[in-house]
């Protein structure tokens, strides 16, 4: 069980990367373009979810199950609350530049995102 749940979590760091490239891209480009850091981070999590969903389902814990979709959102709604959450919250106490406060957060959410989805989404 611990080994599997390694392997899946070497395997979910992977194609994290992959998957975090794309989405935090996608949020430096928002914030570049001028777009407040809510809207920035809720419209790189709705195209993300789309591709993430596919990536991690298939490649991390072996799901073509469509039907999980739902619960695959509502943990993207959890790590979005958070990540808006802790950008203010960065914010308050001064650390305004929130391509590194979005940066420093990647971590943290990962690990919530991996738990989520291993126990919650697509648990067997």
């Amino acid at each position: 069980m611990i080994a599997m749940i390694k392997r899946q979590a070497v395997k979910f760091l992977l194609v994290g990367i992959m998957n975090t490239a794309f989405g935090y891209g996608l949020f430096a480009l928002f914030i570049y373009l001028g777009l407040y850091y809510p809207l920035a981070v809720l419209f790189s999590t709705i195209l993300g979810v789309l591709f993430n969903f596919k990536t991690i389902g298939k490649l991390v814990f072996g799901s073509s199950d469509n039907g999980l979709i739902f619960r695959f959102i509502l943990v993207y709604i959890i790590t979005y609350l958070l990540n808006i959450y802790f950008l203010w919250l960065f914010k308050k106490f001064g650390f305004e530049n929130m391509y590194i406060n979005g940066f420093v957060l990647l971590i943290p959410l990962a690990a919530v995102s991996f738990l989520l989805n291993k126990f919650f989404v697509f648990r067997r």
